[in-house]
């Protein structure tokens, strides 16, 4: 493999999907105590979500609580209930290039604007013939960190 010309600095989010997300919110928010900062509702992926975050500053965590808007649709939003993990990367565009000359599988969608406004894709659960490199099992988000967030996980490492 040839050098990789990105980092992976840490968790960005989780997405736990559920058929309500009233569920989803008493558990996440009320229960735990994690901080309720929005909404995203997109008919195209099929959700209806609440963002909640726990952490603070560049470390901070999204748990993104979604709801199918049809639970008969795809995406099924809540089937696995873990539905995804997004990860934190310096630079999304030499990721996604190097990525996929290594023959990882993408969704469909390309690069494009996140609930949160950050620009993501989505590394597939599955390879195929043609990119025989997914997620194994799990759909794996990359999420571009904003400069902030490159520079406070710098600092981290040293």
């Amino acid at each position: 493999m040839s050098e990789r010309p990105f980092k992976v600095l840490g968790l960005q989010q989780i997405a736990v999907g559920g058929l309500d997300k009233a569920a989803l919110r008493k558990f996440w928010i009320d229960t735990l105590g994690l901080e309720a900062t929005g909404t995203y509702q997109s008919e195209s992926e099929n959700v209806d979500e609440d963002i909640a975050v726990t952490g603070a500053g560049a470390f901070k965590v999204e748990v993104d609580l979604m709801q199918p808007i049809d639970p008969e649709k795809r995406p099924k939003v809540h089937d696995p209930a873990l539905n995804h993990v997004g990860l934190w990367i310096d630079d999304l565009q030499a990721a996604v290039g190097w990525l996929e000359g290594q023959g990882v599988r993408f969704t469909p969608g390309g690069i494009r604007k996140g609930a949160a406004g950050f620009d993501v894709c989505f590394i597939h659960p599955k390879g195929n013939e043609e990119s025989p490199i997914g997620g194994e099992g799990v759909l794996v988000e990359l999420v571009q960190a904003p400069d902030d967030v490159v520079e406070a996980f710098s600092k981290l490492a040293g």
